[in-house]
Parts: C-alpha cells; sequence; structure tokens
C-alpha cells in the first residue's frame, strides 16, 4: 500500500464478504470491525466497532440479490461512518442493482437507477468504485466521481489460458447475444484477436415465435458468448440454442461480468447446450446456484488495485485494459 496522511479502512456488507475478505488479504490488511444484522422487525442494524475518525473508508457491497436488503445495508452503513465523521467514503459496488432501470422505457416508468445513485450520493459517499454498469450512463446520474472498471479484460485472461480456445484456434468466434452487447462482444474479439457474430431477435409480430438470424459465419466453429449479466438466462440459452440449430455451431461456450442467476437460470443453464460459463464473482453466489458448467474468475485483484490507487490518489484508468 501507499500511504499517505489518512489511514485507511475496509468494510464490507453482508453481500459479498468472501470477496471482501479477497480484496482486503491482497492489500495485506483486514477487514475493519462492523456488526451488520437485523432487528427484530426486520430493519437494518449496523454498528461500526471502530474509530474511521478522518480515514479513508471503502464499503464493499454488492446489490444483488435480496437487492432492496444489500442496498439498505450498503446506505446505513455509509450514514454510520459519515456521522462518526470518516474523511472520505468510496462505495465499492461490485455489481450495482436496478441498473437495467435506466431509462423510460413506457410511459410513467421510474428511472431507478437515477434515485439509487442519488441515495448513494445523499448517505453521504464521496466517490463510487463499480464494474461493467448494465448502461455506461448510470455514470452521469451521480453527482460524485464514479470509476468504472471493465470485466472484459479479466475474462478475456483467463478464457485465453482455457484448453477450448487453443483447440479452437482460428474456428472460434466471439458472438453478441443480442444488438445490445455488441461492444462489449466486440471488445473480447479484439482481446483474443477473433471474428466477430451476432444472433438477431426478431419478433415478426404479436404473439409469434421470435424469429433467430445469425449475423456472421459460425458454421463448424465454436462460439463464445459474452454479456454483461445473466439473469434468467432466456437470452443466452436461447441464443446458444440458436448457434447450434440455425448457424451451425460446434460448441457453444459462455462468459459474463454478472452472475445474477435468478429464476430458472441454474435449471436452464444447465440443460442447454452451453459447454461452460465463466463468471466473475462480482456476486456471491449460494451452494445451491453453483454447478459444473460455471467457472469463476475473481475480480479481487483488480478491485485491489483500484482502492490502493484512490486511497494514494493515483490515476484509476491504467486498470481499464
Amino acid at each position: 500500500m501507499i500511504a499517505h496522511g489518512n489511514k485507511i479502512k475496509l468494510f464490507c456488507g453482508n453481500s459479498c464478504k468472501a470477496l471482501a475478505a479477497s480484496i482486503a488479504s491482497r492489500l495485506k490488511m483486514r477487514l475493519s470491525d462492523c456488526e451488520v444484522g437485523k432487528f427484530s422487525d426486520g430493519e437494518v442494524s449496523v454498528f461500526i466497532g471502530e474509530s474511521v475518525r478522518g480515514c479513508d473508508v471503502f464499503v464493499i457491497q454488492s446489490t444483488s440479490i435480496p437487492t432492496n436488503d444489500n442496498l439498505m445495508e450498503l446506505l446505513v452503513m455509509i450514514d454510520a461512518l459519515k456521522r462518526a465523521s470518516a474523511g472520505r467514503i468510496t462505495a465499492v459496488i461490485p455489481y450495482f442493482g436496478y441498473a437495467r432501470q435506466d431509462r423510460k422505457a413506457r410511459a410513467r416508468d421510474p428511472i431507478t437507477a437515477k434515485l439509487v445513485a442519488d441515495l448513494i450520493t445523499t448517505a453521504g459517499a464521496d466517490r463510487v468504485l463499480t464494474m461493467d454498469l448494465h448502461a455506461a450512463q448510470i455514470q452521469g446520474f451521480f453527482s460524485i466521481p464514479v470509476d468504472h472498471l471493465l470485466g472484459v479484460p479479466i475474462l478475456a485472461k483467463a478464457i485465453a489460458n482455457e484448453a477450448f480456445i487453443k483447440e479452437a484456434g482460428d474456428d472460434l468466434v466471439v458472438v453478441s447475444p443480442d444488438v445490445g452487447s455488441v461492444g462489449r462482444a466486440r471488445q473480447m474479439a479484439q482481446k483474443l484477436n477473433k471474428t466477430l457474430a451476432i444472433v438477431d431477435k426478431r419478433r415478426p409480430k404479436a404473439n409469434v415465435m421470435e424469429v433467430m438470424n445469425i449475423i456472421g459465419d459460425v458454421k463448424g466453429k465454436r462460439c463464445l458468448i459474452v454479456d454483461d449479466m445473466i439473469d434468467t438466462a432466456g437470452t443466452i440459452t436461447q441464443g446458444a440454442k440458436a448457434l447450434v440449430e440455425v448457424g451451425g455451431a460446434s460448441d457453444v461456450y459462455a462468459c459474463c461480468t454478472h452472475p445474477v442467476l435468478s429464476g430458472p437460470a441454474i435449471e436452464r443453464i444447465q440443460n442447454s447446450v452451453i459447454e461452460k460459463l465463466f463468471i466473475l464473482d462480482t456476486i456471491e453466489l449460494p451452494e445451491e446456484k453453483k454447478m459444473d458448467k460455471l467457472i469463476t474468475v475473481t475480480v479481487a485483484p483488480i478491485f485491489a488495485e483500484a482502492i490502493a490507487a484512490i486511497f494514494a490518489d493515483l490515476p484509476v484508468s491504467k486498470l481499464y485494459d
């Protein structure tokens, strides 16, 4: 660690304790004393067990399932630290919940991502450190600095060492599961020096099954689908099926930054043609969601580097690649 006048302290809520412990270990630190629980009526209870006066404080908490509980834990922890005279508070949010509600898709829709940004700022955060926001413009919803780390370089580095990549050679194609994810898939294709394809979903008319078209040549090739998050896994498993049945792909692999994996996701992935799914540990998975197809890559090193850089007032931009 590069030290300056202030002390650095790391706190975590209940959403990603293992990741927080790993980050602390890489910084050769311990997690600071903090009890985060609930009162008998379900309200969030927070007790900061040590002085933070004048300290540079980092609160590590993903706002994943249960989203509202984890968000409230983050807000109450920030408020407690602010009232305890912490010098600077950085909200470290590996997975930022409510990010898909970033615009009005229909009349009278809320823009909940903006509301959450306002809540975090009002609670007392001075800075936010996060990864792969579903919509990059959410950075502009905050009136405080936001450091936005990228998951693709981490996934690319891990996947590049996998046997199926080396065996595939020029017969590997990186695939975007929809038009909205093309930018992310193109970054992966550039990192791996592979070609790009796109799954184009169209619904010809109401109540008619979606038609899948594959833009690009995947016939007889191994495919790697790239997405920022997998929620119910409908898009990615349908896309994988289309690559095989419509495009003629030989094998399908997939990767994502945020494994939300809600509802029928595990069953869908288990029963899909996807051989392996590479995920980052921005969301801590319970035992019942773990399966042989999942390969977890940790984000602890990059978050540790980012925290060290922020504490030392050094650029974080070098970590983006």
